[in-house]
């Protein structure tokens, strides 16, 4: 799998090729700042670009932006977003304008290494990547809309969903079998509304409607 970095930190850049190469990924290239990662996008068209959200010049929300260019012009690269803190907006932005290939997740989760690198390769896969602490900060957030509708055990796998997990990842973090969780997500897509379609692209529907109250 074909990576490209874009992190003006020299420390976190160098230690996230060094984590990949060590893992099985080819770094195509590493850069610093917005505007070189997508000239190394260009050069390289690799399957993954993570992207750090506060980048030179102004350090606000460059990486973000560059994302959103980056989607559009190379729909087939999936991205990953770092950030320091917990600032959902920008998760909000990058998955309302894309609902495949799509991950935020916080800086500090590189240290759960086994944990990072699957998010990158569902990423890649065309797959979503949402941090835990977005989730639960958003879960919190929200008080009078659809979700209240659902049950506390809809919402545990509307949470674990937003993170990316599969079914069986649910079920395993759940205890309970895989049939009682695709209940459950049924029942999730009913009480929020959501038409009848592929069954990826309305879990990430599911997951939109409550970042979409957060921003």
């Amino acid at each position: 799998m074909r990576v490209v970095i874009a992190e003006d930190s020299v420390l976190l850049r160098a230690g996230l090729i060094k984590l990949l190469e060590t893992s099985g990924f080819e770094v195509a290239e590493a850069v610093g700042e917005a505007a070189g990662l997508l000239a190394a996008v260009d050069r390289h068209r690799p399957d993954l670009a993570i992207v750090d959200v506060r980048m030179p010049p102004g350090h606000t929300d460059e990486g973000v932006r560059a994302a959103l260019v980056l989607r559009r012009e190379h729909p087939g690269v999936g991205v990953l977003l770092l950030s320091q803190y917990v600032e959902e907006r920008y998760a909000a932005d990058l998955l309302s304008a894309h609902t495949s290939g799509v991950g935020y997740l916080l800086k500090d989760r590189v240290a759960d290494v086994a944990a990072f690198l699957d998010a990158l390769r569902r990423v890649a896969a065309g797959g979503t990547a949402l941090d835990p602490e977005v989730v639960s900060q958003l879960l919190l957030r929200r008080q009078s809309d659809p979700l209240d509708r659902l049950t506390p055990r809809e919402r545990e796998v509307l949470a674990l969903m937003a993170e990316g997990r599969s079914n069986a990842g649910i079920a395993a973090a759940l205890v309970v079998s895989e049939s009682a969780v695709a209940k459950h997500i049924n029942g999730i897509f009913a009480k929020l509304d959501l038409p009848h379609a592929e069954g990826d692209h309305r879990r990430v529907l599911a997951v939109l409607r409550f970042l979409e109250g957060g921003t």
